[in-house]
């Protein structure tokens, strides 16, 4: 048998845009109305304050640990001409706009009810990560997982990927990891992890059956 046909030992799952909703354009519309008024403005305005999380953006170090919520606002505020408490509300949105996706939440149980070792790897923030452990009892189904913050490091950088394989004790090639963002799926694919790019849990499903990893 094939390498890439033998089972995974386990599966690790993104949290944003994977298992929790992350729709950064559709929260600025929600939070500051007045300031995305249609489409394009709320994606222009998601891509400034965001700035696609590149890696040692003011969100990006946010979500490695290496700056607190205070200096991240201040650092948008001063970067983006945003109000300081335009930032501070929308800061303080995200967690109730990190919903569960029902889909994948049911596949999750599913794949915990067969035996199959789950863990998580996720860029976030402290603040949230906190909250989501508090608020949602489902995440016990997962073994272990890797925060950002906590190991000051953040994907796409291959470091977290190393981390996270050393931690939970899995052969990255065996090991299917899925995730919304494409660097994140380049960066896996070239450290050998069975990475699937997620559009939806039925698209994923599907793709991860014809691939016969799953």
């Amino acid at each position: 048998m094939a390498q890439d046909k033998v089972p995974p030992q386990a599966v690790v799952f993104d949290f944003g845009g994977v298992l929790f909703n992350w729709q950064p354009a559709r929260l600025i519309q929600s939070v500051l109305p007045h300031l995305a008024r249609d489409d394009e403005q709320a994606l222009g305005l998601a891509a400034e304050v965001f700035q696609s999380f590149v890696p040692g953006s003011d969100w990006s170090e946010f979500d490695r640990g290496a700056l607190t919520w205070d200096e991240t606002r201040d650092r948008i505020a001063a970067r983006t001409g945003l109000a300081a408490q335009d930032v501070h509300s929308l800061m303080a949105a995200i967690p109730p706009h990190l919903a569960p996706m029902a889909d994948t939440v049911a596949w999750l149980h599913e794949l915990a009810e067969s035996g199959m070792p789950l863990y998580f790897l996720s860029n976030m923030p402290r603040p949230y990560a906190e909250f989501l452990q508090r608020e949602h009892a489902f995440l016990d189904r997962f073994i272990s997982g890797v925060f950002s913050c906590d190991v000051s490091q953040i994907k796409p950088n291959a470091d977290i990927f190393e981390t996270a394989a050393g931690q939970f004790g899995v052969a990255p090639e065996r090991t299917v990891f899925i995730d919304d963002n494409v660097h994140n799926i380049k960066t896996a694919r070239s450290l050998g992890w069975r990475a699937v790019q997620f559009q939806d849990a039925a698209q994923c499903r599907a793709e991860l059956a014809e691939l016969g990893w799953l």
